[in-house]
């Protein structure tokens, strides 16, 4: 049994010896590179096999770094399947089923997806999702720009001044909602007192923030005063990138703060700026919480004109556990992100090129 086992072995290797004088072979005859990365790659991969033959090893060194290397990666990548990856193509599968989630599931192919154009309260919560992100996109980058330009430069307790317009990211959302319904209360609240006592707006005029058309302007605002902070650091960060002797160079040219700011600032921040448009996008179409806890009044529930696409996910889902229909929903606004990542990544592609 050892002797056919050695003969085994010696078989192995002769043969794996005899690949790789054939690959050493083609790499001294191929002329493209990348090819030629290739051959030797694989040739290295044949003479650590012969190695491992001949020491006896069951598995190569190489073999055994990789085990260890998946070791550490596997704890962290079965919850990723267990509670990310494998949720998501259920979802897809999903989509085609229709399901209560206690009868069986039955597959309805299209129609989940047929039925969306006809419903309102997903036509409603896709408008006002996409009117949400058109607002809040260009407002909250502009506003993260200009504090970010202010605060990079030598200005007294410039710390103190950062700290304060980064503080609504860390604090808590349940707290600053609850100040924001005083603040914006259509009776009570001091933005209306000043409309009232100060610009002479009439009482049955006064705006109602969380009602009606205003409230997805009253969103916007909020989540535009909630996470410039963050994009400021981003830009922050990116400015500080930018070397001195570019604005140097530009004032002996003879270039004014616009000019500055045109023909170097912002050119020097694209791939920055394209890092908070596609971040924000993504953050602004998956918005929920805000949502619910501005305008959900004391039930949590938002009206047509407050409906997002994810508060009708989750209805769907979990008030009227018509879970095929909410997969679809769902699909519906991944492949909107997708769409609208790809278009912004094909953009950022054309202007390197």
């Amino acid at each position: 049994m050892v002797i056919n086992m050695d003969e085994k072995k010696a078989a192995q290797v002769e043969k794996l010896e005899k690949e790789s004088a054939d690959l050493m072979q083609k790499i001294r005859e191929e002329t493209e590179i990348k090819k030629k990365r290739k051959l030797i790659a694989e040739r290295e991969k044949k003479q650590r096999k012969i190695t491992a033959l001949r020491n006896n090893r069951l598995i190569s060194r190489e073999a055994k770094r990789d085990l260890v290397a998946y070791s550490f990666i596997a704890p962290n990548f079965i919850g990723f399947a267990v509670f990310t990856l494998i949720p998501i193509v259920f979802a897809f599968v999903l989509a085609f089923m229709e399901w209560d989630g206690s009868n069986a599931i039955t597959f309805v192919g299209l129609k989940n997806f047929v039925k969306l154009p006809s419903d309102t309260f997903f036509v409603a919560a896709l408008k006002n999702t996409i009117i949400y992100v058109v607002g809040t996109v260009p407002l909250t980058m502009i506003a993260s720009l200009a504090l970010a330009i202010v605060l990079n430069q030598k200005v007294r307790a410039r710390g103190f001044f950062r700290t304060v317009a980064f503080f609504p990211y860390v604090a808590s959302l349940v707290a600053i909602t609850a100040v924001w319904s005083m603040i914006f209360h259509p009776s009570k609240g001091p933005v209306n007192y000043l409309l009232l006592t100060v610009f002479g707006v009439a009482q049955e005029n006064l705006p109602k923030w969380f009602s009606g058309n205003l409230v997805l302007v009253t969103l916007i605002l909020f989540s535009v005063w909630k996470y410039m902070g963050y994009y400021m650091v981003i830009y922050l960060a990116g400015l500080q990138g930018i070397s001195a002797e570019l604005y140097e160079a530009g004032s002996l040219d003879g270039a004014n703060t616009w000019q500055k700011f045109r023909y170097i600032t912002w050119p020097q921040l694209r791939s920055t700026t394209f890092f908070v448009v596609v971040m924000l996008t993504i953050n602004c179409f998956k918005v929920y919480d805000i949502a619910v806890m501005l305008a959900g009044g004391g039930d949590g529930k938002l009206s047509t004109s407050a409906t997002v696409l994810v508060y009708y996910i989750y209805q769907n889902a979990f008030n009227y556990w018509d879970l095929g229909y909410s997969s679809a929903i769902a699909m519906v606004l991944f492949l909107i992100v997708l769409v609208v990542t790809l278009i912004q990544f094909r953009y950022e592609k054309n202007l390197e090129a």
